[in-house]
């Protein structure tokens, strides 16, 4: 109830107090900030996946600016040395303005990652767009092996899915899933979707040729994935762990890392920053309770 009244009150909120509670979740509004946390990650051990902030393209010129601002992405990734993929919206390039340029869109990109020997992942969004998202999926990996997409825990259809990216050796992040979807298609309870997500984690690691990146922050079903892992005896360069920039479980990851696991934080940026976080509060007020009260108990 407190995350929602929170939520409620996001309009009425001051820029300047977002934006001060965005600088732990956001690595900054350019891309050199961006690859300074980044470095800093590395220097931790960390891998990175970098994502340029933004949704719902609002015209042609605006997807066009982000995919040149992908490949810039790419190429400052290369220059610099750094263990970091990217991250990309197909909202962003523009699916729902126009599908085929949006595809042409992400190939640029794509053949960009191509030269540099780099990974695309394409990012899962609302459930409408589920299907479209594994189609253009596989168009761009029959274009470059190096693409990989996510799938979603909390929806019922993701084991029927994982089944069949499984058998073609999909490179996928499986997440619990962040967008409001009602109940016919989603669990709804935190063990069913825990249970879902550990269901789909061995379908994944039981296939081979599967690469799986473990997103959660859910320290109880971190440690359920590494219990899953060493009962399979499943070696580690299978899958990986990963979590988004800002969240606190620095310390599990840290550990991890120690261990010999790759971990990987996703690291977002961009002048969009503002519509990020609120977007991100609105859709998980559980999160605006946590940012709260880090927030006043600094």
């Amino acid at each position: 109830m407190f995350g929602w009244l929170i939520t409620r009150m996001l309009p009425i909120v001051p820029m300047p107090v977002v934006r001060a509670v965005s600088r732990r979740y956001v690595a900054g509004e350019d891309l050199g900030a961006a690859l300074e946390v980044v470095k800093g990650l590395n220097a931790s051990g960390f891998q990175a996946t970098m994502d340029i902030l933004g949704e719902d393209a609002g015209d042609a010129a605006h997807a066009d600016g982000t995919v040149d601002g992908y490949r810039n992405v790419l190429d400052r990734i290369a220059a610099e040395g750094l263990k970091s993929n990217v991250s990309v919206k197909m909202t962003h390039m523009g699916i729902r303005l126009d599908r085929g340029e949006a595809e042409a869109r992400l190939a640029r990109i794509v053949d960009k990652a191509a030269e540099h020997g780099n990974f695309v992942r394409i990012d899962m969004e609302d459930s409408g767009l589920t299907d479209t998202t594994f189609e253009v999926y596989r168009a761009a990996r029959a274009r470059h092996p190096r693409v990989g997409t996510v799938i979603q825990a909390y929806l019922r259809r993701t084991v029927d899915d994982a089944r069949i990216l499984a058998a073609e050796g999909a490179n996928l992040r499986l997440c619990k899933g962040i967008y409001r979807e009602p109940a016919a298609i989603a669990y709804q309870g935190k063990e069913e979707i825990r249970k879902s997500y550990l269901d789909t984690a061995e379908i994944l690691l039981s296939a081979p040729g599967t690469y799986t990146g473990f997103a959660t922050h859910d320290r109880v079903l971190i440690q359920r994935l590494l219990d899953l892992t060493r009962r399979m005896g499943m070696p580690r360069d299978r899958f990986e762990f990963q979590a988004l920039l800002g969240v606190p479980v620095d310390d599990v990851l840290t550990d991890l890392v120690s261990q010999g696991y790759t971990v990987r934080w996703y690291v977002p940026f961009g002048d969009e920053w503002y519509a990020y976080s609120t977007r991100r509060l609105k859709e998980n007020p559980k999160m605006a309770t946590y940012i709260v009260r880090h927030w006043f108990g600094r």
